[in-house]
C-alpha cells in the first residue's frame, strides 16, 4: 500500500492568552518535511469541520496530481464563535463579533508564529492563505486584509458579508452600514492580495432590497466593486457562482478542490 505524502495531527492545543483559553487545531504537514524549506501554509476557520469539508480527499487528491507540497492548519472555534468571528475594531449592530479583534491578534501573535517555530512554514505572505466559510469567511478576510504583510490569498466562502452596525428597523443602508464594505472603502490599495470569493444561487432566500438578486450574492459582488474602486483588478479576484449552490458543506466540499487549484495557480 503506497504511503500517504503527508501526516495528518489532530486536536492540537495551543493555549492563548490573548483569548484566555485553549484553542484546538488540526495539522496536515508533508511526510518527510525537508527542514531546509520553506512550505506554503493554509489556515482555515472553523477547523472542527475539516471532516465535513473532505478535506483529507482533497488534499490527498492534490498530491496524487504532483501539486505542491504545503502545510494545513484547520482552526476549531467553540462556543465563542459569535464573538471571536467578525470584524476586527468593529462589532455589528448587536455587538456580535466584540472579540474580533482579540481573535485576529491571537491568529498573527500566538498560533502563526507557533506554526512557523514548530514547522518549516513560510514566512512570506505570498506564500500564506487564509480561508473560511460565512461568518468563518469574513473573520479570514478581515484578518488578511488587516495583515497584508503575513497573508496574501484569502479564500471567502458564502461570506456573511452581510454584517452591518445597524439594524433594518434603525435606518440601514447598504451604502454606509455593511462593515467590510466600509473597511474596504476607507482603505486604501494592498499589494499582494488575491480573493477566492464563492456564492451559491441557493445560498438563502433573502433579498433585503426585492432586485431579485440575493443577498449573499449581491453582498459578495459589492465587495467586488469596493474591491476595484480601491485599485484591484480583475486578474486579483475570482469570483466562482455555484448554480443551486446551498450555505452548507454538500456545497463547499465540491468546490473546496478547485479552490485549492487556485491557490497554488495564483502568484
Amino acid at each position: 500500500m503506497k504511503q500517504q505524502p503527508f501526516e495528518v495531527f489532530r486536536n492540537k492545543n495551543i493555549h492563548s492568552v490573548i483569548l484566555n483559553r485553549n484553542v484546538v487545531y488540526d495539522l496536515v504537514l508533508p511526510k518527510s518535511m525537508d527542514k531546509n524549506l520553506l512550505y506554503p501554509t493554509i489556515y482555515m476557520n472553523d477547523g472542527q469541520d475539516f471532516d465535513q469539508l473532505e478535506a483529507l480527499k482533497t488534499i490527498q487528491n492534490h498530491y496524487t496530481k504532483g501539486g505542491q507540497a504545503f502545510i494545513f492548519v484547520g482552526i476549531h472555534t467553540n462556543e465563542r464563535r459569535l464573538s471571536e468571528y467578525g470584524t476586527s475594531f468593529q462589532s455589528d449592530y448587536k455587538n456580535r463579533g466584540n472579540k474580533a479583534t482579540d481573535y485576529m491578534n491571537f491568529i498573527v501573535s500566538e498560533l502563526q508564529p507557533l506554526i512557523r517555530k514548530e514547522t518549516s512554514s513560510s514566512f512570506l505572505a505570498i506564500d500564506n492563505t487564509f480561508f473560511g466559510f460565512s461568518l468563518g469567511g469574513l473573520s479570514a478576510m478581515d484578518i488578511a486584509w488587516e495583515n497584508p504583510h503575513l497573508f496574501s490569498k484569502i479564500g471567502v466562502f458564502s461570506g456573511s458579508f452581510w454584517w452591518r452596525d445597524k439594524g433594518y428597523e434603525e435606518g440601514y443602508s447598504d451604502d454606509l452600514d455593511r462593515i467590510m464594505h466600509k473597511k474596504i472603502r476607507n482603505s486604501k490599495y494592498k499589494t499582494g492580495l488575491k480573493f477566492w470569493l464563492e456564492c451559491g444561487t441557493a445560498d438563502e432566500t433573502a433579498d433585503r432590497n426585492n432586485n431579485g438578486i440575493i443577498d449573499s450574492i449581491e453582498d459578495t459582488l459589492d465587495i467586488i466593486t469596493e474591491l476595484k474602486t480601491i485599485g484591484y483588478q480583475a486578474t486579483d479576484i475570482k469570483y466562482v457562482e455555484i448554480e443551486g449552490g446551498e450555505h452548507n458543506f454538500n456545497t463547499w466540499k465540491n468546490v473546496f478542490p478547485e479552490f485549492l487549484e487556485w491557490v497554488f495557480s495564483t502568484k
